[in-house]
């Protein structure tokens, strides 16, 4: 007699692989293979160079949310072939759409920001952006099956604003993606002036309360301001002493 610990021909397949087609937001994360190439512009010895000759960047990229959160795929950005320049050209296409990805860039927008925001200074850049991805499934060199990510997805994708819970815009911070505005905007025109509203005129007889000192308050039924107190001394001023006496009870003649 057979059970389920005795044949094993119907379990399931455990593959390990997130399903194809899957969009989630990704963390990319170079891990430095120590080779750099300053008249390439790759310095900080971010990329990596194979046996074959060829460069690129072994990357890893960290899912951060939804049913897949944490897990990790390891893939590669080509940066140089000596084959030929179809993979190095694939690498700038990919990072371009990874840009514009992480800051909500549409891949039409040719304007002096977008281009500007599609230029970094060193690799040091885009260690540690997020973006979302497409995620894919392709074979290692051992014909084994693994996932890869091939497509950033743009602001231009329907399943980008889904994915940033609605928000189509966003910026980069030291803590991670922080939705916000698109990547610019056009300032608001303002008038060139204004013309004040027209103030009522008071009512005949009005007479506006003064502001000055003097002012009284009206008197109201039952209210008796305070009266005013007579100022006290700085100091207290003595009394003259009394005229002095002189013996046998006799008052001076200058005394009245």
């Amino acid at each position: 007699m057979t059970n389920a610990w005795n044949d094993f021909n119907d379990a399931r397949q455990n593959t390990n692989l997130i399903p194809k087609g899957t969009i989630a937001k990704v963390r990319l994360t170079i891990r430095p293979g120590g080779f750099s190439d300053p008249a390439q512009g790759w310095t900080g010895g971010y990329a990596k160079r194979g046996a074959s000759g060829a460069v690129y960047l072994d990357v890893e990229y960290t899912v951060l949310e939804g049913q897949y959160a944490k897990r990790k795929i390891w893939s590669m950005i080509g940066l140089y072939s000596p084959k030929g320049p179809d993979w190095g050209n694939m690498g700038r296409g990919f990072m371009r759409g990874v840009l514009n990805s992480s800051r909500a860039l549409s891949d039409k927008d040719n304007s002096p920001e977008a281009q500007n925001a599609r230029r970094i200074s060193s690799f040091a850049d885009i260690d540690g952006i997020e973006f979302v991805a497409r995620i894919d499934v392709g074979t290692d060199s051992n014909g084994q099956d693994r996932n890869d990510i091939r497509q950033a997805l743009t602001r231009d994708h329907k399943e980008y604003a889904v994915v940033m819970g609605g928000m189509m815009g966003g910026r980069m911070t030291s803590m991670g993606y922080s939705p916000a505005q698109p990547a610019y905007a056009a300032p608001a025109q303002q008038p060139a002036y204004a013309h004040a509203a027209p103030q009522p005129l008071p009512p005949q007889g009005y007479a506006a309360p003064q502001s000055q000192e003097g002012y009284a308050p009206p008197m109201q039924q039952g209210f008796a301001p305070a009266a005013p107190q007579a100022p006290q001394p700085a100091y207290h001023q003595p009394q003259p002493a009394p005229a002095p006496v002189q013996s046998g009870g006799v008052r001076p003649t200058w005394a009245k």
